[in-house]
């Protein structure tokens, strides 16, 4: 983005009506108070060290803690306000404290924690929570009302509380490792509107029609479990420590996404989608199927997987936890007595609860055991389970993940590579094609949907999948998935009623200042040209580097000038402020190549998402995965050596020479290859160095915000 200043500034945003995403309730307004002329946050000294223990999280922040993270906030806008303990509202100050819960009721009339109240005036703000997370959510509010008003809010009081109790997202992390960044990252932007629980899915093995491979094939196919632990208890089940959790990262991300009242849901697969167990253990698979354990004649499949859960429980800061158990194929009655085990095992040793994804519906007849009442059904086809007649009618809570919204990142013969944006203004079948909201399961047939207050439906969670591996993304391309999709459901999970049309105004003024997090890889401009390097007269040899198109994106550099006005790159290098630009831009590197000390393996420019290399042809490296174009560089020949990016597409080109695309080459099922575009990130941060395998000369760098 370019030409865009914050209000506080000297230029405001556009007017949007004030709606919010969720909406919020309409209120009639008399006035508006200029957020400029708020200078303090101001915590109720009774309720400061308040946590809210109805939510999921066992690790909830304290209301001081919410208004320091919100202060912190609120600095993104320009406003640096104070922080600090007090007794009530004083003039410029927003005031956090806590009511009266019974006056928050969900959909089902229950008291919600995570209802808030707000009240603006020309004295301040006030914040009434019912928790110290509602109160969370009313600073959400504050911020999206200040963003769609110009930096005013509108005089008034509202009530507001969610309708569902669990609103969110499932990534799935086993087929494609997400650095810990990114999943913070991902919980800020969930946050901002108001979802509060972000399930990962940590184990599982690339969608393969396995019975067509051998034994020993099989156990050598693509398959992880994403938690590194050192313990003797699960030595050799996780090999690849470089893209995996330590128990430190993943207290790191799940005490970041609390800060900002997100729950991570953690998931361990199994029986089905285990070939990751069956290749630490080969003797627990069943023989024709080897991502399957075997239990029926092998029980120490139950004991192993009970040793796993009890290696990471302790890791698991929520109160519940999943077991997968998806897509089970073998004898129902051995699955049943699985779950049930796991379900006893869990609460005796971590007194937690579990789900499992919908898979085997219960049948009261004779000799069936059907799983307990106190486990989650995560609903999510309904050629597996009819959500409304197989477990609300049988009294088990259930979880909508009906695949209305699934997303399979890159390709798909059946789901979108986006969520399904349009269900959401549309896909109520009770109402006539109305507004969608979480107990409605099925979108086309309304006898399949409970009423809307039916307590036993918890909300709404909307899958990701990586079917295809870690090489068919960037890491970046699960935001864009998710990037209108997060907002779309978080309006009609919390029960919000925005339209099509007043979404898409609404999200696009929002979005470019949504703290904590910057997916989209932006980069503040003043005008099309970023950053803009050159050595000619006025460089001198080890100085800064200045930045030419006005931005003070200023580097440095300890290489030498020649005299056609170029850096002599040897073993020194050229660094930016800059580490990495998101989709739609030209990076240009002027340069002439002399010598490649080892042409499979020369590294031009890095970021912190991508590296440009020549292995010996022009190559991205991003996400642990290489991709390759047909095109190298000349040596002893100077040039201009473009990396575009192009919406999802990344292309390369010589001087004005035809574009090459950067493509990954997907295996589909085992059974052919599908090829799909890359939406790779500009790599700004560093050339040259010791370690970049080349000698030659940089006449320029320059980065334009357009493709």
């Amino acid at each position: 983005m370019y030409g865009l200043v914050r209000f506080g500034c000297s230029l405001l945003l556009a007017s949007v009506q004030a709606r919010g995403i969720p909406s919020i309730p309409t209120r009639s307004t008399y006035g508006q108070l200029q957020l400029s002329e708020i200078h303090s946050v101001i915590v109720d000294s009774r309720y400061a060290e308040s946590v809210n223990t109805n939510g999921e999280t066992l690790i909830p922040p304290t209301l001081q803690e919410f208004a320091d993270t919100f202060t912190q906030d609120l600095k993104d806008l320009h406003l640096n306000a104070s922080c600090y303990a007090g007794a009530s509202v004083t003039n410029g100050s927003i005031f956090l404290t806590l009511g009266d819960p019974s006056d928050y009721l969900d959909v089902a009339g229950r008291q919600s924690a995570e209802g808030y109240s707000l009240s603006v005036s020309s004295s301040g703000i006030v914040i009434t929570g019912a928790s110290s997370l509602g109160v969370w959510w009313g600073t959400r509010t504050v911020f999206q009302q200040a963003l769609l008003g110009n930096g005013s809010i509108p005089y008034g009081s509202l009530n507001d509380t969610p309708g569902w109790g669990t609103r969110g997202m499932m990534l799935d992390a086993a087929r494609h490792y997400y650095p810990p960044d990114f999943l913070i990252e991902m919980c800020a932007y969930m946050s901002f509107f108001k979802q509060n629980t972000f399930h990962v899915h940590l184990s599982d093995n690339l969608y393969n029609n396995v019975n067509i491979y051998s034994r020993e094939r099989s156990l050598d196919l693509y398959a992880r479990f994403r938690l590194w632990s050192d313990d003797e208890a699960v030595a050799g089940l996780n090999k690849y420590k470089n893209e995996s959790y330590t128990r430190e990262q993943f207290d790191e991300v799940q005490s970041a996404c609390a800060a900002r009242g997100v729950t991570v849901l953690p998931e361990i697969e199994a029986p089905g989608h285990a070939l990751v167990f069956v290749q630490w253990k080969p003797e627990l698979g069943l023989e024709d199927d080897l991502s399957l354990l075997n239990l029926s004649s092998h029980s120490e499949s139950i004991s192993v997987m009970k040793t796993v859960w009890s290696t990471f429980l302790p890791w698991f800061h929520s109160k519940t936890v999943h077991i997968g158990a998806d897509e089970y194929t073998a004898e129902v009655n051995d699955y049943n007595v699985f779950v049930n085990a796991m379900a006893d095992h869990i609460r005796a040793e971590a007194n937690k609860s579990i789900r499992i994804w919908g898979t085997f519906p219960p049948k009261y007849t004779t000799g069936y055991a059907n799983i307990h009442q106190n486990v989650t059904v995560q609903h999510w086809e309904f050629f597996e389970d009819n959500p409304l007649y197989d477990y609300i009618q049988n009294n088990y809570t259930v979880l909508n993940s009906d695949d209305t919204y699934y997303v399979v990142n890159k390709w798909s013969g059946s789901y979108q590579p986006q969520v399904n944006v349009s269900a959401t203004f549309i896909g109520n079948p009770n109402t006539g094609g109305g507004l969608w909201y979480p107990y409605v399961f099925d979108t086309r047939n309304s006898s399949n949907n409970p009423v809307r207050n039916e307590p036993l439906v918890l909300g709404e969670v909307a899958a990701l999948w990586n079917d295809y591996g870690p090489n068919a993304t960037v890491y970046s391309e699960a935001f864009h998935a998710w990037r209108q999709g997060i907002p779309a459901l978080a309006d009609k999970q919390w029960g919000g009623n925005l339209t099509a049309t007043e979404f898409e105004s609404i999200l696009e003024t929002l979005r470019p200042f949504i703290p904590g997090q910057n997916l989209e890889r932006a980069i503040s401009s003043k005008t099309p040209t970023i950053l803009n390097y050159t050595f000619g007269i006025g460089y001198a040899s080890g100085s800064a580097l200045i930045d030419a198109s006005g931005n003070g994106y200023n580097g440095a550099t300890d290489c030498s000038r020649t005299e056609t006005g170029s850096l002599l790159l040897d073993s020194c290098a050229l660094t930016t402020p800059l580490h990495s630009k998101g989709r739609d831009y030209t990076l240009t590197l002027s340069m002439l190549l002399s010598s490649l000390d080892n042409p499979t393996n020369a590294t031009l420019i890095t970021g912190r998402d991508s590296t440009l290399m020549l292995t010996p042809s022009i190559t991205l490296f991003q996400g642990g995965n290489y991709y390759r174009l047909t095109t190298s560089l000349p040596l002893e020949q100077r040039l201009d050596l473009n990396i575009i990016g192009r919406g999802n597409q990344t292309f390369a080109k010589i001087n004005n020479g035809t574009e090459e695309e950067f493509l990954t080459k997907m295996g589909i099922n085992g059974e052919r290859f599908e090829w799909g575009p890359m939406a790779i990130e500009a790599p700004l941060h560093q050339i040259g160095g010791d370690n970049a395998g080349w000698t030659g000369e940089v006449y320029g760098l320059r980065l334009k915000s357009f493709a």
